[in-house]
């Protein structure tokens, strides 16, 4: 089983929290269950295509699920999106769902540093959320701080 990073998880909440001030301030009638993987998939679908998209999101999936297990509800459809989220929000409290979408989002955000590297993934993210201060959040594997250990 391969953990999500701590890294990833902070990168993975800071995105969520960063999200969940912009849903609230623009007063959406009905707010997306995952904001961030609606911003997500266009610039990722450009990057490496639908189906490659879908791949990398089924593999991050796969991944949260050995940690998450409700996750397993959940499946991404032929459009890159994700389904079973809103039927999952209304049976578990906010904290087990926030901890779901934190995983799946670390999970991702790994793969994206492992397959097109550190700097790309940054771009990416930077490019979809451009207020978002990203100077001080760590994308890396961390791999210095085991070597360090």
């Amino acid at each position: 089983m391969s953990r999500a990073t701590p890294q990833m998880r902070n990168v993975a909440k800071r995105l969520m929290a960063h999200e969940t001030r912009e849903n609230h301030s623009s007063e959406t009638q009905n707010p997306a269950v995952f904001p961030v993987f609606d911003k997500l998939r266009p610039q990722l679908a450009t990057l490496m295509g639908n189906a490659g998209f879908r791949g990398l999101l089924s593999r991050a999936l796969a991944l949260a699920n050995e940690e998450v297990r409700w996750l397993r509800a959940v499946h991404v459809i032929s459009d890159g999106s994700l389904t079973g989220l809103q039927e999952l929000q209304a049976q578990l409290t906010p904290e087990q769902f926030f901890e779901g979408r934190t995983v799946l989002l670390a999970q991702l955000l790994g793969l994206l540093v492992a397959f097109i590297g550190e700097n790309l993934t940054v771009r990416l993210v930077r490019e979809v959320w451009p207020n978002l201060s990203l100077s001080d959040l760590d994308f890396g594997k961390g791999d210095k701080s085991e070597k360090a250990k």
